[in-house]
């Protein structure tokens, strides 16, 4: 790993965080430095320090350890995310024999000179009791492939050759400290300390030196990797006819749904994974073996929990016996995880969710599982990290965890489980929506009101672009390709906005039936082929689903010289309520939204002008011409779609979003 140290930049910081002292400037330079590297923390992984001193509100100059503070990424870190602890105080706690973890929690923060500042990282004290400047700790993926194995002590003495010293597995915490702290002062020359089937310490007096001691470390690890005899893993026999993505993923994300009596499932988020690294992990003869056998670092349970859930491979046009093998897998893994909590709890713990965090599926790849995108990318993340490391580590010796006990007793330790925070989750966190003709006017709005509630939104969109889908409406084709890839980002779909279309105006008797047939492909069948390829998802999901149709206002109360477009908009009414009928024992809800004179990119300045003139009004008028006098906005159409989302119990239903007009109420 090459070193990514610059004295120009260097420089930069100290210049740009000159409030806060060269120190702290240096200290956050490196610790971006470090998480920067996906080899070396992910996911705000890790930790750093650095002691200094400052200046009290007294004007007494304290000396101080500015150290990660909890829900901070070193890769991003500014000043605020270092928080300063009275120093003096932490080194006086090494003198003790124990310490809780709630004592030690308190102790660190009635010690910061902040009081709002956010709680100081779990391994504080150890880098209180190193007596260096600058204390840097990373998961480096080469140092884990050295240590997590039977003979990984054995492997890091001859590797470091004294450099580093050696410290056996302990929980983090006020133990982990005393320990590091007493098998340094045995041997004070060494540049850090390696935590066997943890991670890695380097220290030094410089941001600089303590930096680039983690590379040199990382490095030597590197070529004892590269350079040791390697064994090529066995590949499993899997069959030639697997079937594909868009065929399984809706199958696991409804199975891995929570469900629960009386309320709506407890969705979860996929996030797939099919690099060459994680097929030849998943495909691997002895993938039961290594795939169960525990996390690389213990700081990575709370997020994949202890083992993944290993389906077999899925054939084509077998999905049905795919489902039932893949539901006996859950439920065996749900059992497992049971038995697990039961062997090793106290009996002072609360069982957390059995639900699989990693799902692997020989021969298509990885999911990753979570509440949101972000949560299901996390643990994505860290198992494709794992899975590297693992297959490391298989090419030269069998990989070794740390105890199943110690597993346990870092998943459910209360200061890791801190770190993911208990917020309360939005009223459409968990549900995956997509959104036609998103990227402007009414879907644009709509896409914004559901993410404001927490919704993961894939935007489809004729025009495609950098966020959203291409997807043409008029196409089967490119509907079908824009849902297998929705599938592809979440798993799954939950509610779709069907909003794509297109005015068309004429009198009725004069327009061309090619004209008319062209509303109709955009305007009625572009709904069917939308709802068609969600009700396919929503069915394999089994966790229900909403159906949610722009019919506009002229499929009740038609306009003059607005037929083409009405006529098509009438049908798409009576399909929604079709849709109701035919998929409501599925759990599928199907409503419409009846809006009316909404300036978009649909309704121009343009045709404004000429519906005021259809309707011999003016334009002020026409856009203000209903029973409260106010012209309505995309963003009041967008909370109507919202508000139906969440009406578990309406269905076949029309909402009326155009300000009062009796004639467009049809109930």
């Amino acid at each position: 790993m090459d070193s990514r140290w610059s004295d120009a930049d260097a420089r930069d910081y100290v210049a740009q965080y000159q409030s806060v002292g060269e120190d702290l400037a240096l200290r956050v330079y490196t610790s971006r430095l470090l998480g920067r590297e996906r080899a070396l923390v992910l996911h705000g992984g890790g930790n750093t320090s650095v002691k200094t001193r400052v200046t009290d509100l007294l004007g007494d100059k304290i000396d101080v350890l500015c150290v990660k503070g909890s829900g901070w990424d070193m890769a991003d870190i500014e000043p605020p995310g270092l928080p300063a602890v009275r120093l003096d105080p932490l080194r006086r706690l090494e003198k003790l024999d124990r310490l809780s973890d709630e004592d030690m929690v308190n102790y660190l923060r009635g010690n910061l000179l902040d009081a709002a500042a956010p709680n100081p990282s779990v391994e504080t004290l150890l880098h209180a009791f190193l007596p260096h400047k600058f204390v840097d700790h990373t998961h480096a993926d080469a140092v884990l492939a050295l240590t997590d194995r039977h003979d990984g002590a054995k492997i890091c003495e001859e590797v470091f050759e004294g450099r580093l010293g050696l410290v056996p597995y302990v929980m983090p915490g006020f133990a982990l400290a005393k320990l590091c702290a007493e098998i340094y002062a045995k041997n004070p020359d060494v540049e850090g300390l390696v935590l066997l089937k943890h991670g890695l310490f380097t220290f030094g007096e410089t941001a600089r030196e303590a930096y680039e001691r983690t590379i040199r470390a990382v490095t030597a690890a590197e070529r004892r990797l590269a350079g040791g005899r390697a064994k090529k893993r066995a590949l499993a026999a899997l069959p030639n006819d697997i079937a594909q993505l868009h065929e399984v993923a809706p199958v696991l994300r409804g199975l891995v749904a929570e469900k629960r009596d009386g309320a709506e499932p407890r969705r979860q988020v996929l996030v797939f994974r099919n690099s060459p690294a994680v097929m030849g992990y998943v495909n691997g003869a002895e993938l039961e073996r290594y795939g169960r056998a525990g996390p690389t670092t213990p700081d990575h349970v709370i997020r994949t929990k202890p083992w993944p859930m290993i389906l077999p491979a899925p054939r084509e046009g077998e999905l049905p016996a795919f489902r039932e093998v893949a539901r006996r897998g859950f439920t065996s893994y749900v059992e497992a995880y049971g038995a697990y909590f039961a062997r090793h709890n106290k009996g002072d713990k609360k069982p957390l969710d059995s639900i699989p965090r990693v799902v692997l599926v020989p021969g298509l790849g990885m999911f990753g599982v979570g509440a949101s995108a972000k949560d299901a990318t996390i643990a994505a993340d860290l198992a494709e990290t794992a899975m590297g490391v693992i297959g490391a580590v298989e090419t030269q010796a069998p990989f070794e965890s740390i105890t199943e006990q110690d597993i346990f007793d870092m998943e459910y330790w209360s200061l890791e489980q801190a770190k993911l925070g208990k917020a309360a989750e939005k009223r459409l966190a968990r549900h995956v929506v997509a959104v036609t003709g998103g990227a402007s006017g009414i879907g644009a709005a709509t896409v914004k009101a559901f993410r404001s509630e927490g919704a993961e939104v894939a935007v489809l969109d004729i025009a495609g672009g950098a966020e959203a889908i291409r997807c043409d409406v008029t196409s089967s084709e490119s509907v079908r390709d824009a849902f297998r890839q929705v599938v592809a980002r979440y798993g799954g779909v939950d509610i779709v906005v069907s909003n794509a279309g297109r005015a068309f105006q004429g009198r009725i008797g004069d327009v061309s039936e090619a004209v008319l047939r062209e509303s109709f492909e955009i305007n009625f069948y572009g709904h069917q082929r939308v709802a068609q390829e969600a009700v396919a998802i929503m069915r394999a999901q089994g966790t229900g689903g909403a159906l949610l149709f722009n019919v506009s206002k002229q499929a009740v109360n038609p306009g003059p010289d607005f037929g083409p477009y009405g006529l098509p908009k009438a049908a798409t009414l009576a399909l929604m309520r079709q849709y109701a009928l035919d998929h409501g024992a599925d759990g599928i809800r199907a409503n419409a939204v009846n809006a009316d004179r909404i300036r978009t990119g649909l309704l121009t300045n343009d045709m404004i002008a000429a519906r005021a003139k259809a309707r011999g009004v003016s334009e002020v008028d026409y856009m203000t011409g209903n029973l409260l006098g106010r012209e309505v906005t995309a963003e009041d159409v967008a909370r109507a779609f919202v508000e139906l989302a969440l009406a578990r119990t309406t269905t076949a239903a029309v909402l009326t979003v155009d300000g009062g007009n009796i004639a467009a109420a049809p109930r």
